[in-house]
Formats: C-alpha cells, sequence, structure tokens
C-alpha cells in the first residue's frame, strides 16, 4: 500500500509539473511573440527615419542578424535585401504588407514563408520618395524556445521530482502510519480516518462474527478431542492423501507416537503392507477390516471411507482390543472340546462296564469290581457336572445371597475333608491361621480353599508338607497354600487357570484331576473381590496366595 501510495504521488506530481510547464510554455510563447512584433514596428520606424535622413547610404552600414531588411520600388521589384541577393528575388507587389503600405502608408503580415521555411512577422512603411521599407523577423517556434528553456526545464523537474519523492515517502508513510498502527482487536476504539469508518465498522462486525465462529469451532474441537481421548477404541483420521489429521490418545499409545503424528504420513507411523492394503482397499470405497497382533494383544482395525457430496474426503481408521474376545472364543472352543472329552471319558467306562454286565460276560467274583468303577465314574461325572454348573454361575456373576463366614473354621472343615487323600498320598497337612471372617458366598470359598489344597496334595511328593496359612494384613485377609511338589514351569503359570487346562497331561491322569478346579478358584476369588498371586519354582514346589 505504501509503495502505491509513493507511486501515485510521485505520477500526479509528475503530471502536474509537466502540464504546469506546458500551459507557462504557452503563455511564454504568446507574450514572445507579442513582444517580438512590437520591437519590429518600433526598429521599423527607427531604420525608416534613418533611410530618410542617409538615404542608400544606411543600408551599406546596415547589419543585423536578427530582423530583415528589405527594399521594394512602387512597381513591386526588389530593391536591395538584407539577407538575399535583390536580383534573384520575385516581384513583391502581392505581398500584403507591401501591397497595404503602397495603399494606407504602412502594412503588416504574418505568414509561413517557402523561402525560410519558417513564420515570419512582416512589417512595411512608404517612404517619402515611393518606395516601401519592409522589416521583418523570424517567428520563434516552441520547439526552439523549449531547446533554450531545457536545462532550466530539466533542473526544475529534477528538483521538483527529489522533493516529490521525500513529501510523498513522508506522505505515504503518514498515511499508512495509522492503518499500521490499528488496534484489530478493538477497532471500534481506533482514532483513524473519518472515511475509514464504514468500512473499520465492517470489518469490526465481521471480526465479532469470525471470532464467535471460531470459539465455537475451538469448542467443538476441544470436545471432540475430549470424546475420542476418552475412548477405548483407537481413532485415526486421514485425508485423502494419507496425511494423519486426528489421532486419539488409544491410537497413540497403540502406534506408539505423540501430537507430531498429526501432519505425518500415516504410512510413515504403521509401515505394515497388509495396513497399507487395507487403506488402499477403503479409498477404492471397500469396506475394510484386518486382525493384528500388537505389544502381546490382539487388536481388530475397521477401515472406512469417508465421503461429502459423492467425493472422497478421507478415511477413518478404529481399532478395537479383542484380547478378551479372542481369548474367550479360544477358550470357548477349547471348553467345548474338553467338556466332550471329559464327558465322553466316564461315560464310555459306565457304558462298557454296564454292557459287559448285561450281556453275562463278567465272572461273578469280577461284579463287583465293574459295579464300583460304574459307581466310580458316575461320581466323576456328577462332580464335573456340578463343577461346570458352578463355573457357570460364577461366569455369569448374579448377586448371590452372603453371609458372615470364618476362613480359619472352613479351612479346618477342608483339611478334615482331604485328611483320607493327605494319608494315602503320605502328604502332612500344617493350618497356621487365625479366625478371619468375611462376607461372602460359604459354598464357593470352601471351594477355593479345597481345591488349592486339592491341587497341593495331588501333586506333592510322598512324605512332603502342604501348609496353610491364613493371617490379617493390613485390612485384608491373606491365603496362601503352599507345597514341596513338583513345580510349574514359568511359562504355564499363566495358564495354569484356564478350564481343563494341564501341565502335563500323562501326570494329571495319574492324579485324577479334571482340570476345572483352578478355574473355578480364579471366579470364586474374582466373584469375592480378591486377588490371586502365584509363586513356583521347578522342582521346589508352589505358593498360591489369595488376598481379599
Amino acid at each position: 500500500m505504501t509503495n502505491k501510495i509513493f507511486r501515485s504521488i510521485i505520477v500526479t506530481s509528475m503530471v502536474v509539473l509537466i502540464t504546469s510547464l506546458f500551459v507557462a510554455s504557452s503563455f511564454l510563447y504568446s507574450h514572445f511573440n507579442k513582444s517580438q512584433v512590437i520591437r519590429l514596428k518600433e526598429e521599423l520606424s527607427i531604420v525608416a527615419a534613418s533611410v530618410e535622413e542617409f538615404g542608400d547610404d544606411y543600408f551599406d552600414n546596415f547589419n543585423s542578424s536578427y530582423f530583415r531588411l528589405t527594399l521594394v520600388a512602387p512597381d513591386g521589384v526588389v530593391l536591395y535585401d538584407s539577407q538575399t541577393d535583390a536580383k534573384q528575388m520575385e516581384n513583391h507587389l502581392d505581398r500584403e504588407e507591401i501591397a497595404e503600405a503602397l495603399e494606407t502608408g504602412k502594412g503588416s503580415s504574418n505568414r509561413y514563408s517557402s523561402t525560410l521555411g519558417n513564420r515570419t512577422y512582416y512589417e512595411a512603411v512608404l517612404l517619402k520618395n515611393g518606395n516601401v521599407l519592409r522589416l521583418s523577423v523570424n517567428q520563434i517556434t516552441v520547439g526552439v524556445l523549449i531547446f533554450a528553456m531545457l536545462p532550466a526545464v530539466l533542473s526544475i523537474i529534477l528538483v521538483a521530482l527529489l522533493l516529490a519523492m521525500v513529501l510523498a515517502n513522508n506522505m505515504a508513510k503518514s498515511v499508512v502510519k495509522p492503518l499500521n498502527e490499528m488496534d484489530i482487536e478493538n477497532l471500534i476504539e481506533n482514532d483513524n480516518y473519518e472515511e475509514l469508518a464504514p468500512m473499520i465498522n465492517k470489518i469490526n462486525r465481521q471480526h465479532h462474527k469470525i471470532a464467535k465462529q471460531m470459539q465455537e469451532l475451538n469448542q467443538k474441537t476441544d470436545e471432540f478431542r475430549q470424546i475420542t481421548d476418552a475412548m477405548n477404541e483407537g481413532l485415526v483420521l486421514l485425508n485423502k492423501e494419507g496425511i494423519v489429521i486426528s489421532i486419539n490418545a488409544a491410537a497413540k499409545e497403540l502406534f506408539e507416537v505423540d501430537d507430531s503424528a498429526v501432519g505425518r504420513d500415516f504410512l510413515s507411523i504403521e509401515r505394515s503392507i497388509r495396513m497399507s492394503q487395507a487403506i488402499k482397499k477403503a479409498l477404492e470405497g471397500k469396506h475394510s477390516e484386518l486382525r493384528e497382533e500388537r505389544k502381546g494383544n490382539e487388536y481388530q482395525f475397521i477401515f472406512n471411507r469417508i465421503e461429502s457430496e459423492g467425493n472422497t474426503k478421507g478415511i477413518v481408521i478404529l481399532s478395537f482390543d479383542i484380547t478378551e474376545k479372542a481369548f474367550a472364543e479360544r477358550n470357548r472352543r477349547e471348553f467345548t472340546a474338553n467338556v466332550s472329552h471329559e464327558l465322553k471319558t466316564p461315560l464310555q467306562s459306565i457304558i462298557g462296564s454296564a454292557e459287559l454286565l448285561e450281556k453275562d460276560l463278567v465272572k461273578p467274583e469280577d461284579t463287583k469290581r465293574f459295579i464300583d468303577n460304574i459307581k466310580k465314574e458316575a461320581t466323576r461325572l456328577v462332580s464335573l457336572i456340578n463343577d461346570i454348573i458352578d463355573l457357570s454361575q460364577l461366569d455369569e456373576n448374579n448377586a448371590l445371597e452372603q453371609e458372615v463366614v470364618d476362613l480359619y473354621e472352613v479351612t479346618k472343615e477342608v483339611v478334615e475333608a482331604l485328611a483320607l487323600m493327605a494319608q494315602q498320598k503320605e502328604v502332612k497337612i500344617e493350618v497356621d491361621g487365625e479366625p478371619c471372617e468375611m462376607k461372602g458366598m460359604r459354598r464357593y470359598l470352601y471351594e477355593i480353599i479345597y481345591n488349592l489344597c486339592d491341587n497341593a496334595i495331588r501333586y506333592s511328593e510322598s512324605g512332603s508338607k502342604v501348609k496353610i496359612n491364613l493371617k490379617k494384613k493390613n485390612g485384608s485377609i491373606v491365603l496362601a497354600v503352599a507345597d514341596e511338589g513338583i513345580g510349574i514351569a514359568p511359562e504355564h503359570q499363566s495358564r495354569i487357570f484356564e478350564r481343563f487346562y494341564r501341565v502335563d497331561k500323562s501326570h494329571s491322569k495319574e492324579t485324577g484331576g479334571k482340570g476345572l478346579g483352578l478355574a473355578i478358584v480364579k471366579n470364586a476369588v474374582a466373584y469375592h473381590g480378591g486377588t490371586i498371586r502365584i509363586d513356583s519354582r521347578i522342582g521346589k514346589g508352589t505358593t498360591i496366595t489369595v488376598i481379599f
């Protein structure tokens, strides 16, 4: 703007200056010509008086480069000319000023002379002897006048230009300064030019409108960020070029990036070929999904195209942690297979023994053994079904009637129930504890202690000990069951609470385990809001601690 004002002032100044010089030259030209005519008349009267006095001798002494002197006879013959040979000149009787002088005594005219090639002023007077004396002078041309004035004109233009530049620069700065110092935030309070008031009012209204829209936009952006950051699912928004325009906290953690990811190509953050193919497929308008394992968890990624008015605007990527779902699906498949297997084994034994008895293929002395086998397998089948029912009830997490239970009393009941089994295994059970009351389901609490102790006895070597410790600590009840058995390898410790999971299936057949005991323990502990911890070393034994 400053440059435009500066150029405008300079151009205007030069136009005004040149116009002024042109007008001044016109007036000067007119004034100079009038002065020239007056001087011509005055000079003619002086020359005429001299010729009357001195006669033709005056012509011998006439010497002027400015005026031209001509003497013409009454018949028009040129008798003398100060600049040209009179004999070579044509008859001047038809010249306007000559004819007028012969008639009235004086004559004047101005015309373009083809001989001299310029305009000339003529003044003539009739002498006493009848001859006509004519004096002429060439009219000065505009070009000659301007050329004569050129040094002065150029000096004036140069001074005027420098002065105009200084003034234009100062004026431009003085005009722009209030605009540069204008307070955009408080336009109404600015003390500027009155001419700007309508524009300032309009800008002020627009400013308030934009500020309000920006405030609403920022508020919606903050709301969107807070909502997306609160999501457990990862959310990434890409434009159609694949550049990240938004990424929430869950996605940042998943892809191990920070806020600097915004504005970057997503494929520079996530270089998976499958991810690239899924994005390309989504851009083509096709819904795409994929599953990948990240940081030990399993994630499902969903890709959808964002459209507006039929045009692709970008891609939205949603990620879901489906680890538990995948784990549940795997457990369900394994559970179904294991239940089928566990139910089929005792049933086949029962059916086989029954068929042999039915067909009288059993010796009388072996009949009792087969009946005992049927009874044992049926009892095992009922126990398995009861365990499955317990797990099902715990899975449903229904609110059941609870009571105050003394875990120390329950522990003593469990020890009595397992005394025969411990005696047969030659394992000694020791209890160290104190009365510990809590509110819960007595049957489930009994199952917890029973299954822990049952497992400890089953996997203990003959002559070893199983120690049960029960105490209060920092407002909690701590139950620890420790054995001196075979121990559990680290890679199996995280899975022993899964249903039907066995570390050593062949050894489990020997011990008679069903693979549901620790699963019931885990669910029953969770039902009572407790936590469970395992500490085991191969060949040294296992300690399982439950904290309520």
